[in-house]
């Protein structure tokens, strides 16, 4: 019997998430998947991903090519999919070219950061008739994963309300206001870039969709103004080689990390992008508090909350049905991107589902622990994506269309945030099914 062919990839930003990527086809998944190329504004920054195939993963360099040399790459390597791992603004451009260029797209989230950009990809799918994968690796932990069991089995009837709060740490939920993220321009805000994963559990696991959103949000704690209000007199513009730094909990120091070194303070040169910046420093216009609450098709009510400044990490998940509740607590290890372990990311420390029923004792979930980073998420994703997928009951792939209801509630929250009112998720954009 003949070997099935290998899936050709090329990968487009080869900034911290990228080697999530590149690793596993570069190990795990070698007999199935080739990659044939990088793609990124920045050589220095491409040429480390090389040195990384190379010398941590023994597999070859791959070509290389300029961010304006994109279709020239699809051209010359014929890929079957691009992988989209550059700064969330931009992730419409590549993805939207990609199918135009008859390729299939797997993409990390947020899949983009507005209404009109989704709209846009929504339209080319339409057009092109490919496909896109957006890398939701929550919806594969296996404690997330038996909420949607419990909830599908009716344990608790239908539905009706979650309270759902998600705490970030001084650690990973600073490390949002040192890197490009802290302008809303790039990221969406952390309703778009971070809460798009909680967003999407919602949704997968009440199997429904938004349907109405309102929302407060502040910044509050990160900033330049909030830090004066605390007293703080010392500033600085970066932690970097600077004394003022030095004692700084908050600081990245970039030339203590081998590996940050390397792929963005030896890399400044080309585009000026600067990963340590200071946490209470100007410029700063995403939000570190907010509060949404979310109607959706079926009636049921989210109320949710968002904190980047807290103690620890983690967060606390209820559902409210018509014949009891489930209640979910997890604690994760934290963690600063691209400065250690992949397997550490979202890494579980604890984590606890009850189940109480209305009229009945209540009970622990028995829960599989699973291994690697996004408790046990990330090596389930990346079978399905570049290995034999298994047949899936819980239907955890997910699409462009989950992909635009995942961002979509925070895009109609932000909006809520400037206006003051609720918005509608039908009047954002348009789906064709």
């Amino acid at each position: 019997m003949q070997s099935q062919a290998k899936r050709k990839y090329v990968l487009v930003g080869t900034g911290g998430r990228a080697e999530f990527f590149y690793g596993a086809i570069a190990t795990h998944y070698r007999d199935t998947s080739d990659l044939l190329a990088f793609c990124d504004i920045n050589q220095t920054r491409m040429d480390y991903a090389n040195k990384r195939l190379v010398e941590a993963y023994d597999y070859k360099a791959v070509a290389t090519y300029p961010s304006d040399r994109f279709d020239r790459m699809i051209e010359e390597q014929r890929p079957d999919a691009v992988i989209v791992t550059s700064v969330d603004r931009t992730h419409h451009t590549y993805i939207i070219r990609a199918l135009e260029l008859g390729c299939d797209v797997i993409t990390e989230k947020p899949m983009t950061v507005d209404e009109k950009k989704c709209q846009g990809i929504l339209d080319a799918v339409e057009r092109t008739g490919r496909s896109v994968r957006v890398t939701f690796n929550y919806r594969y932990a296996p404690h997330h994963t038996k909420a949607r069991e419990l909830i599908a089995s009716g344990a608790i009837g239908k539905v009706t309300s979650v309270h759902f709060e998600w705490l970030l740490n001084t650690q990973h939920g600073a490390d949002y206001f040192r890197r490009w993220h802290r302008d809303k321009r790039n990221s969406g805000g952390l309703l778009v870039h971070k809460s798009t994963h909680h967003f999407d559990l919602v949704n997968f696991w009440i199997a429904s969709q938004p349907e109405s959103v309102f929302a407060f949000g502040d910044l509050l704690f990160y900033g330049r103004e909030n830090a004066e209000q605390r007293g703080v007199t010392k500033f600085y513009e970066r932690a970097t080689g600077n004394p003022l730094a030095k004692d700084d909990p908050f600081a990245l120091h970039l030339d203590s990390n081998e590996h940050l070194k390397a792929m963005y303070l030896d890399a400044e040169h080309e585009d000026g992008y600067r990963r340590d910046q200071s946490v209470f420093g100007d410029g700063i216009n995403i939000e570190d508090t907010m509060g949404v609450i979310v109607r959706y098709k079926n009636q049921a009510i989210l109320t949710y909350s968002l904190t980047a400044y807290a103690p620890w990490e983690g967060y606390r998940i209820a559902f409210n049905g018509t014949k009891g509740r489930i209640e979910m607590q997890v604690v994760e290890q934290s963690y600063v991107n691209s400065g250690g372990d992949k397997a550490d990311e979202g890494a579980i420390l604890g984590a606890q589902i009850k189940v109480l029923p209305m009229f009945g004792a209540p009970y622990i979930a028995n829960v599989e622990e699973g291994v690697g980073g996004h408790g046990g998420g990330d090596p389930v994703l990346l079978n399905d994506l570049f290995g034999t997928p298994v047949p899936d009951p819980f239907h955890r792939a997910a699409n462009h269309v989950d992909g635009a209801r995942s961002i979509l509630t925070g895009i109609a929250a932000n909006r809520s945030i400037r206006t003051g009112q609720a918005v509608q998720i039908d009047d954002l954009v348009r789906f064709y099914r």
